[in-house]
């Protein structure tokens, strides 16, 4: 039933009271999701509206019909009560006929299961009889070739003797066709003596022939008996007998562990013994089963690989068996010798195989397994491992050692810590199956160094600056000699263990020469992971980016232990400039014209600074580390001016004032003899060479006062002090 469509505007949809699962309660729901309450009642309202003038239409469209309803069904019971009398009988009548075509449907099945039942039944007669068949056939030919008197494995034609065998094998094969099929038949367990005397016949015979033919060289023999193995099913029993009849005894003469030892090649010269085994001694094998590029594909006896399962597990038994000493990995150095000749003996061999897929299956034998998983390649990395790390353990506790002469790195740590890194991928260290295990190392020796770096940075202690009384200027602050004469309060002082300049100068740029060779390292990882098919290099480079940047996490701490370490010791020197007053004050002293001595021992550091630093890191390094520390030291030398002045401006108001105080009396002045210029004049004089002498220092530096925070500041302090000093 179609319901009247409402207006678009509503809220629902129509089709929604027709479903059977209609929900009063989940369609309320639904609809205050889009509009509220007020809203939806309003559209039931209108809809209902539509509904009941719909139903009022159809009502009127079809009213006669309703009307007539009642008066169309008079005797409408009367004609039914007719009908189901014929209705009755015609449906008896439909059962009895489904009853009979039942039987006659279970009778025809009854006979169709005894049919089946037969030809079973006669299927497993003619296999008995097809069995019963082969074995009398087989021994007739047997008994043929006895009353000739001579036997299967002893015939005067050794081509005769493998046609004979190839009969037998077909009719053998077919007989454990049938006899397999007629499992667990009484008379299969009568003529199974028969069967298994047969079976025990035909092997020996083609044992011997097979013997026979490859002592012979026969290659038709060969292809006959092989052939036979092959259609009674029985390929794996030729391979083991050329196993133990050819490969066995070769391998016996070749595998000795005392000609081994009594030979430093001795090794070598035995897999290639091994190796020569196959093209000597199996050629003729090769030859029948299509190993050899000669051999005739019309010929070619398929199903046998005697490299895989004949003398490959000979030569892996001899070896576990009689050279088990091989696998000891307690000396790395031999074992990885050793491992690394075996496993060039592994490839030589897999050339020998005659496809890929006999080389598929060689990697999947067993004993192929067996012999990779002898040698314990977990144990030579531990050793690697500690050989390694033990090594660049013994260098960072050795500290902050120079690195030998002629080396690229200024710390001893820094060299040990690349040759690590080079061993681990070195031919004489570096296996292949082991390299996950060298990368993981590689990244270790990166991060314990940049740990090393961190802990020498951080918790080294800082030089101590070293509390003393404060040291009396010269006599001449102008003399030359005065400013080279003083003691080595300058040099570097402190604690034993705190970093000397040339140490981090040494470790910056020590720092700067991993990050350049990680490119050059890069690439010989890249190298060696492409031997063994790794393709995804990207996360080795940015492995590789990782520790580069852990690296370089080291450099602000460094950057800030440098600075710190250079203002410390420049600063000593620049609080030498609160006593310029004691010197000049009723010394009676010269105008001075250029910079106190204190200044080139301030300045001394730095200067020793750039001629360290010269060809070991960057000039822009070096520049930023003289700015920040001359920035540092410019604040604190700006606070000790400041003072100076504050103190000598104090100074002379207060002896204005006395002088004031005492008119007329005779008083001390602070003028020179001559009536030059006063000692506060001079002592301001001094401070502004002094300053004045620092920028053109800094400018000596391949710096610019500009770049200096604070220097402008205090230019224009001592600027003033001048001023003031020549108007005195």
């Amino acid at each position: 039933m179609n319901l009247p469509k409402g207006p678009d505007s509503l809220c629902f949809d129509k089709d929604v009271f027709m479903k059977d699962d209609f929900d009063v309660d989940q369609f309320v729901a639904e609809c205050r999701k889009q509009v509220q309450l007020e809203e939806m009642r309003e559209d039931l309202e209108l809809y209902y509206k539509l509904l009941k003038t719909a139903m009022v239409e159809l009502i009127n469209k079809d009213y006669a019909d309703f009307v007539n309803l009642s008066t169309n069904l008079v005797g409408m019971d009367k004609a039914l009560s007719q009908l189901s009398v014929p209705l009755g009988q015609l449906r008896e009548e439909v059962m009895s006929l489904r009853s009979c075509v039942s039987e006659v449907i279970q009778a025809i099945d009854n006979q169709l299961s005894k049919h089946d039942d037969l030809q079973k039944k006669k299927v497993c007669v003619l296999r008995l009889i097809q069995v019963v068949r082969s074995v009398e056939k087989i021994e007739k030919i047997l008994h043929s070739q006895n009353s000739k008197e001579s036997s299967s494995l002893e015939i005067s034609s050794p081509l005769l003797a493998g046609q004979i065998l190839e009969r037998i094998a077909t009719e053998f094969n077919q007989l454990q066709f049938h006899a397999v099929q007629s499992k667990g038949m009484p008379l299969l367990d009568k003529v199974r003596p028969r069967i298994a005397g047969i079976t025990s016949m035909l092997q020996q015979s083609l044992e011997g022939l097979l013997i026979e033919g490859l002592q012979t060289s026969n290659l038709d023999m060969v292809r006959h008996c092989l052939r036979t193995y092959a259609t009674i099913d029985k390929t794996r029993d030729a391979e083991a007998l050329v196993g133990q009849v050819l490969v066995k005894p070769y391998m016996d003469q070749v595998i000795v562990e005392e000609l081994v030892k009594s030979n430093p090649n001795g090794l070598q010269l035995m897999y290639s013994r091994l190796l020569e085994f196959v093209p000597h001694h199996c050629r003729l094998l090769r030859e029948v089963t299509g190993g050899a590029i000669s051999s005739d594909k019309a010929d070619i006896v398929p199903g046998y690989d005697f490299l895989v399962n004949s003398v490959w597990p000979e030569i892996i038994r001899g070896i576990e068996g009689r050279m088990a000493y091989l696998f000891n990995p307690g000396n790395p150095d031999i074992f990885y010798e050793r491992y690394s000749v075996s496993m060039e003996f592994v490839r030589r061999f897999e050339r020998q195989c005659s496809s890929q897929a006999s080389v598929k299956r060689l990697r999947v034998h067993p004993s192929y397994t067996s012999f990779h998983n002898k040698w314990n390649l977990p144990v030579y990395f531990q050793l690697r491992y500690k050989e390694i790390a033990g090594t660049l353990e013994n260098a960072i506790s050795d500290g902050l050692e120079a690195a030998p002469a002629g080396s690229v790195y200024h710390l001893q740590v820094s060299e040990v810590l690349w040759s690590c890194l080079l061993r681990c991928w070195s031919d004489r260290v570096y296996l292949s199956p082991l390299a996950h295990r060298f990368w993981k190392l590689t990244l270790q020796l990166y991060s314990r160094y940049a740990e090393f770096l961190d802990e020498a940075l951080t918790k080294t202690p800082a030089p101590e600056v070293t509390k003393e009384p404060t040291r009396p200027l010269p006599s001449s602050a102008s003399s030359t000699s005065s400013r080279t004469s003083l003691d080595e309060a300058g040099s570097e002082s402190g604690s034993p263990a705190s970093l000397s300049t040339k140490q981090l100068v040494h470790m910056a740029a020590d720092v700067e020469k991993l990050q350049e060779q990680i490119p050059e390292f890069s690439e010989m990882v890249r190298q060696r992971l492409e031997a063994i098919g790794f393709k995804n290099f990207t996360i080795v480079k940015d492995a590789l980016a990782d520790s580069k940047a852990r690296l370089s996490g080291n450099i602000p701490t460094l950057n800030s232990r440098m600075t710190q370490h250079l203002t410390e010791r420049c600063c000593r020197f620049l609080k030498s400039a609160s006593e310029v007053p004691r010197l000049y004050r009723r010394t009676n002293k010269e105008v001075p014209v250029r910079a106190s001595a204190y200044m080139d021992n301030a300045l001394r550091p730095l200067h020793q600074l750039l001629t360290d630093s010269t060809g070991l890191v960057t000039p822009s390094t070096a520049q930023e580390w003289l700015r920040v520390t001359l920035s540092d030291c410019t604040q604190r030398y700006y606070e000790t001016i400041s003072e100076v002045l504050s103190s000598v401006r104090k100074m002379e108001e207060s002896l204005k004032r006395l002088k004031q105080a005492r008119k007329g009396a005779a008083t001390v002045t602070s003028t020179g003899a001559n009536g030059g210029p006063t000692d506060d004049a001079k002592i301001r004089l001094q401070l502004a060479l002094d300053v004045e002498y620092l920028g053109e220092q800094i400018q000596k530096m391949g710096l610019q006062p500009t770049e200096i925070s604070m220097f402008s500041t205090l230019m224009d302090l001592v600027q003033e002090a001048r001023e003031l000093a020549e108007q005195n």
